[in-house]
């Protein structure tokens, strides 16, 4: 297990952070943002770009998420004990979620800015546009905000040979890869996957498109209290940056090569609303499909699941429809299961946040520990279960679901369940 977080480096750090409920939103500083409904997100800070730089120049044009998932792969790598001559090459494979780090911003704005034309009919030459570019934009730059890019990089630097895949399907990504990772290795095309994602939307065009959405809080002079799932006050979600990636393995492979073991994925749901660009359906049917599908193929009940990491974006709309998906889907026992949002502390790394969260669900069974959901002060009546208010609790953890909604109607639920080696 590997990430990059607005808590910290590395598991060990983000963990430690989550269990004693502390927040990693603060004022964005990565652009002027003074002017923005929403200035406030979770960055990732401390990260040293030139321990990378400095080991691989081709890098030199990478953007922020290809960077924190070269980071998060190398701390799974490592804790896979992974090794060149451990795993064939060619049975190695990947399937990550790797969204953007934001096109090369000031250069593309000079560049229209030169280009605009006082006709209204035509807006921008073209010509002009062409000329400028090749002045102002560097080809490499816009190269690597192409999401494969940072499969091309991670694929290089570990050497990864067998089967390669990048989904971006929004907040569902890196769920999905770890998904769709877990059924390569079923069907037998690999041995061993890295799996997970990125993401890095904070820059202007990605928090105003999310601030145009009005998907976002503007709770701006309490950023650590902004993200509040399930609390009646709630008002959008906090954006955030980071990585999350996990190394899967087949566990006669694993045993062979006495590989440690965090836990086991048993059971994958993926489905679609099919239903409209932002908005869940208005019923969950799609998310609810997906828990159970999850639940069929790890051949659990309601009654085996001892958490549930909410998706718990801290939207009004996501969390009371997550809230009744899980009791249509658990019944009676939607009352007794702790369902918690690591989004509270954490903001919604979007494409990241799965797989952050996979890691978050092995912790928890680790230490025997649920992280909180923080800022939770004042109940809503349509989020009524237990979402573990403000302080982490204590107890064993057997069987985990993951859930990830992402934008569109993308639906996607892991269960994750502790190893036994019996």
């Amino acid at each position: 297990m590997g990430a990059v977080t607005p808590l910290g480096n590395s598991v060990r750090d983000t963990w430690l952070r989550l269990t004693q409920g502390k927040s990693g939103i603060g004022p964005i500083t990565l652009f002027d943002a003074s002017r923005f409904p929403t200035r406030i997100a979770g960055e990732v800070k401390g990260f040293s770009f030139e321990k990378w730089l400095e080991r691989n120049p081709p890098l030199a044009c990478a953007g922020r998420s290809t960077f924190f998932a070269l980071q998060a792969a190398a701390e799974a790598y490592k804790d896979a004990r992974l090794e060149p001559l451990a795993v064939n090459p060619n049975r190695f494979g990947i399937y990550f979620g790797a969204g953007d780090s934001g096109i090369d911003f000031a250069p593309f704005v000079k560049t229209m800015v030169a280009s605009f034309t006082k006709d209204p009919l035509v807006v921008v030459d073209k010509a002009q546009y062409l000329r400028h570019a090749v002045e102002n934009m560097s080809a490499l730059r816009e190269l690597e905000n192409q999401p494969f890019m940072t499969v091309t990089h991670l694929t290089r630097l570990f050497d990864i040979r067998g089967p390669v895949s990048n989904c971006l399907t929004a907040c569902a990504a890196s769920s999905q890869a770890i998904g769709e990772a877990f059924e390569w290795i079923r069907r037998g095309d690999a041995d061993v996957m890295m799996a997970g994602g990125s993401h890095s939307m904070i820059y202007p065009m990605g928090v105003a498109g999310f601030s145009l959405l009005t998907a976002l809080s503007k709770r701006n002079g309490e950023p650590e209290k902004a993200s509040r799932p399930f609390d009646k006050k709630r008002d959008g979600f906090v954006i955030a940056e980071g990585s999350g990636v996990v190394i899967l393995e087949d566990l006669e492979h694993a045993l062979r090569r006495k590989a440690p073991i965090h836990g086991e994925v048993v059971g994958y749901g993926s489905t679609a609303d099919a239903y409209r660009l932002t908005d869940m359906d208005p019923e969950g049917k799609g998310a609810a499909r997906a828990m159970e599908i999850a639940m069929e193929k790890a051949c659990v009940g309601p009654q085996n699941v001892d958490y549930i990491n909410a998706h718990g974006t801290s939207t009004s709309v996501n969390d009371s429809l997550e809230t009744l998906v899980i009791k249509k889907v658990m019944g009676d026992y939607a009352f007794k299961i702790p369902v918690s949002s690591t989004k509270s502390m954490l903001g919604h790394m979007i494409a990241a946040a799965g797989g952050v969260e996979a890691i978050i669900c092995l912790m928890a069974m680790r230490d025997s520990i649920i992280p909180p959901t923080i800022n939770y002060e004042e109940p809503d009546p349509d989020c009524d279960l237990d979402y573990v208010p403000n302080a982490a609790r204590r107890t064993q953890v057997g069987l985990a679901l993951s859930n990830s909604f992402g934008f569109g109607g993308q639906n996607i639920c892991l269960a994750l369940r502790r190893y036994d080696a019996q």
